[in-house]
């Protein structure tokens, strides 16, 4: 009987390491499929959004545009609320998301992420008219807006003084709509979409110093495809080693912000 236990466990370790070595087959699913869906809000700007045209660009666009063309796949993208991106990953509506998603802890227990591709950090952006509020502890008592499901919601606890409300809302553009109508005080929002706001309207609003949190950004996928995250890894990497990132980061933010030394 022990000889046969023996057996039967040899057995099963060597069926594993010959799982293991046959991959999960994420990688061979979507290059057969010959497209990477890929979820997002398109109302982010400048990371993924709507021109005039109604065609989608940003940061984030460019870049997968530009894996999916190395991996010889086509880009889907399929836009989604924020607030159950996560859920519609799992769910399998598309095969990852990618659109300046900041890697948390409490995301990893659900998705896997890619290394970090951007350092961002939460905001606080006021009127620019409004010359009582300086500093974030000026916030002490402020109707704040965030988007709903973003990192934004759980910045607004890390601020100096607590507000008196938060609302939440469906994309950015509309919480912004509701500041500029004075039905706010301030926008907790992402600095880079938050920046583009900004140039877009100027003299409209303004940020406040100093950031609340700091956050990378990641792409995230299902935690069993792990080929599939790795092929994106892969290309990835190498798109910063030759310069297509630096290239891309300065199209859109006018220099490069995907150089992880200038993160500390």
């Amino acid at each position: 009987m022990k000889k046969i236990w023996v057996v039967l466990s040899s057995l099963l370790v060597l069926a594993c390491a010959v799982s293991a070595f046959a991959g999960d087959g994420s990688f061979k699913r979507v290059k057969s499929q010959g497209a990477l869906t890929i979820g997002l809000d398109d109302a982010f700007p400048p990371m993924g959004y709507r021109n005039d045209k109604g065609q989608l660009v940003g940061f984030d666009i460019d870049a997968a545009e530009e894996v999916g063309k190395r991996l010889g796949i086509k880009i889907n993208w399929q836009p989604t609320a924020w607030d159950g991106v996560i859920h519609a990953l799992n769910s399998k509506k598309f095969d990852c998301i990618w659109n300046g998603m900041t890697i948390t802890d409490e995301r990893k227990k659900e998705v896997a992420f890619t290394k970090p591709y951007k350092m961002d950090g939460q905001v606080a952006v006021v009127r620019f008219a409004d010359k009582k509020l300086k500093k974030l502890a000026d916030l002490k008592g402020a109707k704040v807006g965030v988007q709903k499901g973003s990192s934004a919601v759980e910045a607004v606890k890390k601020l100096p003084a607590a507000p008196a409300e938060v609302r939440e809302y469906e994309d950015n553009p509309k919480a912004l709509l509701d500041l500029e109508s004075d039905r706010l005080d301030t926008v907790i929002i992402d600095d880079a979409t938050g920046r583009d706001f900004i140039a877009k309207r100027p003299g409209k609003f303004r940020i406040l110093p100093g950031n609340i949190t700091k956050e990378p950004f990641g792409v995230a996928f299902r935690k069993e495809d792990v080929e599939l995250r790795e092929a994106v890894q892969k290309t990835l990497d190498k798109m910063v080693k030759d310069g297509t990132m630096a290239k891309i980061s300065k199209k859109w933010f006018g220099e490069d912000i995907t150089n992880p030394k200038k993160w500390k």
